[in-house]
């Protein structure tokens, strides 16, 4: 009895290090190192993604800082109501 357990261990052990085995070889495949490529190119692909992502809410949030701080948002005066700093709607008089 003794001796069959030690059989059944044996074999049990040695299929699971051929598994181990294989799994490691078929990586190192062509098709396997294709595999992992593409699997790297798609992570790196989400992660720029995600960054752009990021970076544009980041802008867009300090735009519309900006944009309350300098009052760039604010609504334009009617027409004829605005003038320019040193000139007056009519002429001045001359003499």
């Amino acid at each position: 009895m003794r001796r069959l357990f030690w059989l059944a261990m044996g074999i049990t052990i040695g299929a699971l290090v051929v598994r181990k085995l294989s799994r490691a070889a078929e990586k190192l495949t062509p098709q396997g190192v294709a595999g992992a490529l593409v699997e790297g190119l798609r992570d790196l692909a989400d992660a720029i993604g995600e960054f752009g992502a990021d970076v544009r809410a980041a802008a867009s949030a300090r735009e519309d800082e900006l944009r309350s701080g300098t009052g760039l948002d604010a609504p334009l005066p009617e027409r004829g109501a605005a003038e320019l700093p040193g000139r007056h709607s009519a002429p001045p008089a001359q003499g």
